[in-house]
């Protein structure tokens, strides 16, 4: 007497297993892309709004504020030469308002503030290197060589600047 079994074999739930464990690599890995291309995206947003909040401090001030060695805005405060932090109000001496919050870097590293009254840079690292914002060096994706060192310590392969300066240069990653 034969007996039917029902079933699956150890072969085949290994399959299956297997099949699982590719197709959820698959995903994951377009999920990571999505999630750096959206923070990227955040990034160039924010330095976006600073930079109208520059032109109408310029407006009101007849310069652009000062950056200091830390790449932060000195434009707050008594005075207007106190230090601005990312993550924190905007306001002058005199009570003007020019963002309710600096916006920070949504990822580990950090915006690179640099002005002398007359013109600024405002910089950024973009983790997809392969965005088309990103500076050439010999074929590859590179820095801003005025700024290596900042952003987190990799170095700014983003920037945008007053309509009167360039950002400069690039060098290797």
């Amino acid at each position: 007497m034969k007996k039917n079994y029902f079933g699956f074999t150890l072969i085949e739930l290994l399959i299956v297993i297997v099949i699982l464990g590719i197709l959820s690599v698959i995903g994951l890995g377009a999920f990571t892309s999505a999630q750096m291309k959206s923070r990227d995206s955040n990034r160039k947003s924010s330095l976006s709004g600073i930079v109208t909040a520059l032109e109408v401090y310029y407006n009101d001030h007849g310069s652009y504020p000062i950056g200091d060695a830390l790449g932060n805005i000195e434009g707050c405060g008594v005075g207007g030469t106190s230090a601005c932090s990312y993550g924190s109000i905007w306001q002058d001496d005199k009570g003007t308002t020019y963002m309710v919050q600096i916006p920070e870097d949504p990822g580990a590293n950090e915006f690179f503030y640099d002005s002398d009254g007359t013109s600024y840079m405002i910089y950024a690292r973009l983790e997809n290197v392969n965005d088309g914002a990103v500076p050439m060096f010999g074929g590859a994706p590179g820095v801003y060589s005025a700024v290596s060192a900042k952003c987190g310590g990799e170095g700014c392969n983003y920037g945008v600047a007053s309509s009167n300066i360039t950002l400069g240069s690039a060098i290797a990653d």
